[in-house]
């Protein structure tokens, strides 16, 4: 009798969450980042905070309506687009999504129209452009009125869907038990945070686009409110570090006990604790330097959401060593990144022809 003894050393998947999801979660957290800057300026109507939160809110906008072609691209199919809403399943926070997201995206373009109707009038009058595009941005303005209880009710409600938003987008991935990297109250806080701050950086980037000196009071306003999301940035790192060193926490423990074997993630770990706290440095000490800090701001929130979404699915649930993805160069990778930011360069360009970035960043307008 011949006896065969089959031994399984490590069984390699491929990632089901691909770059597509990660485009999602950035842009998305951009988004809702943005907008929240937007307030002060817009609705509260704080000295000095007017031309910050308009550039802010066409930085909602744009990636806004850019992060849902992300998402349905990662869904591969279009048919499970209107299944979320054809087969509502309330345990699934993905299904949730499918009505958290139309709520905010619907509030953020409202409030955006309402806020940018008396400057769209303005331009068709006064600004330098066709003759035809006159007439398209007098016909978006649609009379040019401020309407200050619709934007307040338009604004409370992008408000909502944004909170929502935030909610699901967190609370889908922390739900994965079989992850105890993912399994942490800690990540919905997380995603917020790094979604302000980067929020904050795309602000800080587009106002550079405007070109005025006059602008070094908002830079520095930015900055300080930068520097307070990468101090609790680290905070909140260093609380997830002690509850899984001292073994408290025992989802932590094992999320470090998993990590800790891996000299790629010892050196990610390294690299996000010491952006962190250069952007910190330089909010603080060099506030004036708004394109550097915007540039770190953004790569920060990118960094840690390829590295929850896809490091996290390199980590193993069962077996032996760590899966090895590596980014394709098609659809479903580099070029799917590139298409997106293609397409949020398209929105940037038809936008910014009606409502130049000067425009908006100006104090007077």
């Amino acid at each position: 009798m011949n006896t065969t003894i089959v031994e399984t050393v490590n069984v390699v998947r491929e990632v089901s969450w691909l770059p597509w999801a990660v485009q999602y979660f950035f842009l998305i957290g951009l988004s809702y980042g943005a907008f929240l800057v937007s307030l002060p300026g817009i609705v509260w109507r704080r000295p000095g905070w007017t031309g910050i939160s308009r550039v802010a809110l066409l930085a909602a906008l744009l990636c806004g309506l850019t992060a849902p072609v992300a998402l349905l691209a990662d869904l591969h199919q279009p048919g499970r687009f209107y299944h979320f809403y054809l087969y509502f399943t309330p345990s699934s926070w993905m299904s949730w999504g499918a009505f958290f997201i139309p709520v905010y995206l619907g509030g953020l373009v409202l409030f955006a129209w309402l806020a940018f109707r008396p400057l769209l009038a303005q331009q068709a009058a006064e600004g330098d452009l066709s003759p035809r595009l006159a007439r398209l941005c007098q016909w978006v303005a649609y009379g040019g009125m401020e309407s200050r209880g619709a934007l307040l009710a338009a604004a409370l409600l992008a408000f909502i869907g944004a909170a929502l938003v935030a909610l699901y987008t967190g609370m889908e991935v922390m739900v994965v038990q079989a992850r105890p990297l993912w399994d942490t109250p800690f990540l919905p806080v997380q995603f917020v945070v790094t979604a302000l701050a980067g929020g904050i950086g795309l602000t800080l980037l587009l106002q550079r686009l405007a070109g005025q000196s006059v602008l070094m009071d908002d830079t520095k306003r930015l900055s300080r409110a930068l520097a307070l999301t990468q101090g609790v940035a680290l905070l909140i790192g260093a609380v997830w570090l002690l509850l899984g060193v001292t073994g408290w926490s025992p989802i932590h423990a094992q999320a470090l006990a998993q990590l800790t074997p891996s000299a790629a993630w010892k050196f990610t770990a390294v690299w996000a604790v010491g952006s962190t706290v250069l952007t910190l440095w330089l909010a603080l000490r060099r506030p004036g330097s708004g394109l550097l800090i915007g540039l770190l701001a953004l790569h920060s929130a990118w960094m840690m959401r390829w590295t929850i979404l896809i490091g996290g699915q390199e980590v193993p649930k069962m077996g032996a060593g760590f899966y090895n993805y590596v980014l394709p160069m098609g659809f479903d990778g580099l070029l799917g990144i590139v298409g997106t930011l293609g397409l949020w360069v398209t929105l940037f360009i038809a936008l910014t022809t009606l409502l130049p970035v000067d425009r908006l960043s100006a104090k007077s307008a």
